[in-house]
């Protein structure tokens, strides 16, 4: 039996406003270009796609299954900017055929950084998928599908049944990703993406030079029931924004996703299951061992595209360095607005790749260039950072009668050196 497991990334970062070395005031979020954009996909993408979705549910009586891992800070924009997309997953919620996942609130780099705030972050996503949509995630997944043994470990240690992963070529060897494998010295479930099968949806789809165009079920169907035999299940982890948004309506892509699970299905070996489903079902059968991290970004599967250059090495410490005395301050506006900062998006419009990985890069980046992005996130941590050393005590008293001194000019930002 061949497994189908999808999994749909939901994400949307609060992007900065242009803030320059003499703004002081807080309002750093471009709360205009955070509504267009947040209205702009929910109408290309979410809303259709979860209408599609909740028909192949209803049409195929339940047989139908998948999953999401949705940002806290994704959510929070869809109850302030288009509330119906929360409403649209809760009637997919409603179905028991969707199960959703536990991620970062803020879709950090926390992990990396300070093990208690990635917990805190992780602690937060789940609480707000229990009060939205009435389920404790069982599957973990870390932003971008960072992972190595350690995530494995720390997810095992927070009650996790089975963590998420890239299937990557240099660590599978010969072995196939469709299979259930485990961590060294770790019980926790592996489910690895089949990037093949899943970039063909989410990147080739809509491309008239690819061999296979047109992609039709019938076709993709096929090439999932070769596995049977030589694997359980095909793990199609993928950006939800595939759906109308990456790959326009007018490709096909709603018809070939609504169309698919009867393709597949006409094969009577198989089926579709949830992440917690592949785990219950299938057994692992052997070590996934990730002593380095990985993720799913780009060619090189690796971390490049977050910590690929001095700028966001720069940016990411000196935000972290903050963190002490920004939780020491007690003021939950301020925290929030760290956390923000956190989101891994801001260092990515900072990576300077180029070639192959650099098109979609430049794609994804709202600022001119990486290094706009750079000295405008400096800006901002800045003022962040004058908040947290504010004094809490009542403000002195000014006695002398001359005018009080100037503040001393903000210092520009440079880009640090390679």
């Amino acid at each position: 039996m061949a497994s189908v497991c999808f999994y749909f990334q939901v994400h949307q970062p609060y992007r900065l406003r242009r803030y320059s070395i003499f703004d002081t005031g807080h309002n750093y979020f471009d709360d205009v270009k955070n509504a267009e954009i947040c209205r702009k996909v929910a109408t290309k993408c979410y809303l259709p796609a979860n209408q599609c979705i909740l028909d192949m549910i209803r049409v195929h009586e339940g047989r139908f299954r998948c999953s999401y891992s949705i940002t806290g800070v994704a959510l929070d924009q869809f109850a302030a900017y288009e509330p119906r997309v929360i409403d649209s997953f809760k009637r997919l919620a409603d179905t028991g055929c969707v199960e959703f996942l536990a991620e970062t609130y803020y879709h950090s780099l926390s992990f990396l950084y300070c093990r208690e705030e990635f917990e805190a972050q992780v602690g937060l996503q789940v609480a707000k998928i229990q009060s939205l949509f009435g389920q404790t995630p069982t599957v973990f997944r870390n932003t971008e599908l960072i992972y190595n043994n350690e995530v494995a470990a720390a997810a095992h240690q927070m009650g996790y049944v089975a963590v998420i992963a890239e299937g990557a070529d240099h660590l599978l060897g010969y072995r196939s990703p469709n299979f259930v494998y485990r961590p060294p010295n770790c019980p926790i479930a592996v489910l690895l993406k089949n990037y093949r099968l899943s970039d063909d949806i989410a990147f080739r789809f809509g491309n008239r030079g690819w061999a296979e165009w047109p992609l039709t079920t019938e076709k993709f169907a096929g090439w999932v029931n070769q596995v049977n035999g030589c694997g359980y299940t095909v793990n199609l982890f993928m950006d939800y924004e595939t759906f109308g948004e990456h790959q326009w309506t007018d490709t096909g892509i709603f018809d070939f996703l609504y169309h698919l699970p009867g393709a597949v299905m006409s094969y009577p070996d198989n089926d579709f299951k949830k992440p917690s489903e592949i785990v219950g079902a299938y057994p692992a059968i052997g070590e996934f061992d990730a002593p380095h991290l990985i993720s799913w970004a780009d060619t090189e599967r690796d971390l490049s595209a977050w910590l690929g250059n001095a700028m966001q090495s720069n940016a990411l410490q000196e935000l972290y360095k903050l963190q002490a005395a920004v939780k020491a301050r007690g003021d939950e506006e301020l925290l929030s607005d760290w956390r923000r900062l956190t989101t891994s998006d801001h260092f990515y419009y900072m990576c300077t790749k180029y070639f192959a990985d650099g098109d979609v890069h430049k794609y994804f980046n709202p600022y001119e260039s990486p290094y706009d992005s750079y000295i405008n996130f400096m800006n901002v941590l800045d003022n962040i950072a004058s908040r947290a050393k504010e004094p809490s005590a009542t403000k002195s008293v000014v006695t002398s009668t001359s005018a009080p001194s100037a503040k001393p000019a903000a210092r520009p930002h440079t880009v640090p050196r390679e």
